[in-house]
C-alpha cells in the first residue's frame, strides 16, 4: 500500500510538471492555434493547482475523522478507563515485612523473644512510632520501658531493625509494566522515618517509577484514619472514583473505601493482579 501511494505522488508531481511547462512549449507559436492551446495550458497551470488545494482543504474538514484514541494515543482503544490510579501500601504489599524471622535470628530464649515481641513489635508504640511525632529516642526509651530488663538487647534490635525489610522480588517489574500501561502509580504507607530513611534506597527501587508518595511520617497522620486518604487525593489532584488501593490490612482498605476510593486487600501477587483484572486494570 505504502508503494502505490509513493507512485501515484510521484506520477502526480510529474503531471503538474507538464501542465506548468506546457504554456511555455506553446508561448513561441505564432499562428491562432497556438495562442489558443496557450491560453487553455495557461489557465490549467493556474486552476490546477488552485482544484488541487480546494480539494485538499475539503478533504481535511469532511475527511474521515481519526477517533480520539489515536490523537491521544491511548493504549486501550478509546475506551474510558475505569481505573487511572494505582494506589500502593508498602509493607507486605511491595516489600516483605518479617520482624518474626529478624527477632529468632538473636537466639533469644523463648520467653526472652516472648517479651522483646511484645515490647517492641507487638506494641501499639510500634504502631504509633509511624506518626513520626517524636525522634527515634522517644520512641527507643516508650520500648524500653514496656521491658526495661533488656534495655540493652532492645536498643540492639531497633537499631538493626531496618533488617526486617526486603523488597519482593515481583515488586519492580509489576510497579514498571503497570506504568508502562499508563497508570498514574502512588504510594500511601504507614512509615516510620527511621525505617525510611535506612530503607527507602535500598528496597524500595520501585520508587522511581511512582508519580507521588505519601508517607505517615511526613504527614503525622496515619491509615486507617480519613485524612492521610485526603491527603493523597488533595496533593495529587485524584479523583477516587478513578483510583485504587492495595493494603494488606483490612481495617486499611475499609478506609479507602470510605472516602471513595476503590480498595483491594492484597494477600499475594497473583491474587491482587486478578482482582485488578476486574476492574479492567491490565
Amino acid at each position: 500500500m505504502k508503494n502505490w501511494k509513493r507512485i501515484a505522488a510521484l506520477a502526480a508531481v510529474v503531471l503538474l510538471l507538464i501542465i506548468f511547462c506546457l504554456p511555455m512549449v506553446f508561448a513561441f507559436g505564432t499562428d491562432g492555434g497556438s495562442q489558443s492551446a496557450f491560453r487553455a495550458s495557461l489557465a490549467a497551470a493556474i486552476m490546477v493547482p488552485v482544484m488541487a488545494y480546494i480539494f485538499l482543504l475539503g478533504y481535511k474538514f469532511f475527511g474521515k475523522k481519526k477517533p480520539e484514541s489515536e490523537k491521544t494515543g491511548d493504549s486501550r482503544g478509546g475506551k474510558e478507563r475505569m481505573i487511572e490510579n494505582i494506589i500502593f501500601d508498602v509493607g507486605k504489599v511491595l516489600v516483605e515485612f518479617d520482624w518474626q524471622g529478624y527477632l529468632r535470628s538473636y537466639g533469644f530464649p523463648e520467653a526472652k523473644y516472648e517479651k522483646i515481641a511484645d515490647a517492641v513489635f507487638r506494641s501499639k508504640v510500634w504502631d504509633e512510632r509511624d506518626r513520626g511525632l517524636y525522634d527515634e529516642e522517644e520512641y527507643l526509651r516508650q520500648f524500653i520501658a514496656q521491658a526495661p530488663e533488656y534495655a540493652d538487647d532492645i536498643r540492639e534490635v531497633m537499631r538493626r531493625s531496618p533488617e526486617t525489610i526486603r523488597h519482593y522480588d515481583y515488586a519492580e517489574t509489576w510497579v514498571k509494566y503497570l506504568k508502562s500501561q499508563g497508570y498514574h502509580l502512588y504510594i500511601l504507607s504507614n512509615y516510620s522515618r527511621y525505617m525510611l530513611d535506612h530503607t527507602m534506597k535500598t528496597e524500595m527501587p520501585f520508587l522511581k517509577y511512582m508519580d507521588g508518595a505519601v508517607f505517615s511520617c511526613e504527614v503525622n497522620e496515619m491509615k486507617p484514619e480519613p485524612a492521610i486518604y485526603r491527603k493523597l487525593l488533595k496533593t495529587y489532584g485524584l479523583d477516587p472514583e478513578k483510583s485504587v488501593f492495595l493494603d494488606d490490612r483490612p481495617e486499611n482498605c475499609k478506609g479507602a473505601e470510605a472516602v471513595g476510593i476503590h480498595a483491594i486487600q492484597f494477600r499475594n501477587f497473583k491474587q491482587a493482579a486478578k482482582e485488578l483484572e476486574k476492574l479492567q486494570v491490565v
